[in-house]
């Protein structure tokens, strides 16, 4: 989904189910062992009308639970409403942030939602080539959506292809380690210049993001029959 292959919320958990490297799944098998719960075929009567449980059911279902994921109470946001503030740490943190990330990680949502070649080189495992596999344009080589940075501190491993396990770990990319190439952003041409305490403080920043009571509502969890 970083090269921007699904393109619609009702087609995106195709993906993940039935990539042989993800659930290793296919939708009609996910069906009918929802047919065979006692609890899916009486919550799929009380949305439809009858408890008929179709691969279009579910995955209408599923995205109208995923638009109901709104995360908007991190520390970050108390402090946009004025009712908490940031330390010093965290306040320089975001005055380096606004000046070296936010052209692509835009507030509130903390990302454009555009495609963007980051410098990384290209994984000789994977040889994925982002964006222009999709749209076959060369000038689409090596770009890949650029995620929201809310709740980065639970996203982790970090880049499309998970090579990065820490946040600093990104930032020392960004600032020592940009490969040059023709589809680079021109945000990141001349790379980032922060010193390792910079580092330190954007990261600080970063972890205001974090909207733990998002992140742990039980709500949001499986619900396990009786």
């Amino acid at each position: 989904m970083w090269d921007g292959a699904v393109n619609h919320l009702d087609m995106q958990a195709l993906a993940p189910i039935n990539h042989p490297d993800e659930m290793g799944e296919t939708t009609a098998h996910v069906v009918a062992k929802l047919q065979r719960t006692n609890i899916y075929p009486q919550l799929f009567e009380n949305v439809y009308g009858d408890a008929t449980i179709t691969g279009e059911r579910m995955l209408k279902a599923l995205s109208q639970f995923e638009l109901t994921l709104i995360s908007a109470n991190s520390k970050y946001d108390r402090v946009m409403q004025k009712t908490e503030a940031f330390t010093e740490q965290e306040t320089n943190g975001y005055a380096l942030f606004k000046t070296n990330c936010s052209a692509c990680h835009q507030e509130p949502l903390f990302t454009t939602g555009e495609f963007a070649n980051n410098g990384l080189p290209i994984d000789t495992v994977f040889n994925d080539f982002g964006r222009m596999l999709i749209t076959k344009d060369p000038a689409d080589s090596l770009k890949f959506k650029i995620p929201t940075l809310r709740n980065i501190e639970f996203s982790f491993p970090y880049m499309h292809d998970g090579r990065f396990k820490s946040l600093r770990n990104v930032l020392d990319h960004y600032t020592e380690c940009i490969q040059h190439s023709s589809t680079l952003a021109p945000e990141l041409q001349n790379g980032l210049t922060l010193s390792k305490n910079e580092r330190t403080d954007v990261v600080a920043f970063l972890l205001t993001l974090s909207d733990r009571e998002f992140c742990f509502n039980q709500d949001h969890g499986y619900p396990r029959e009786q």
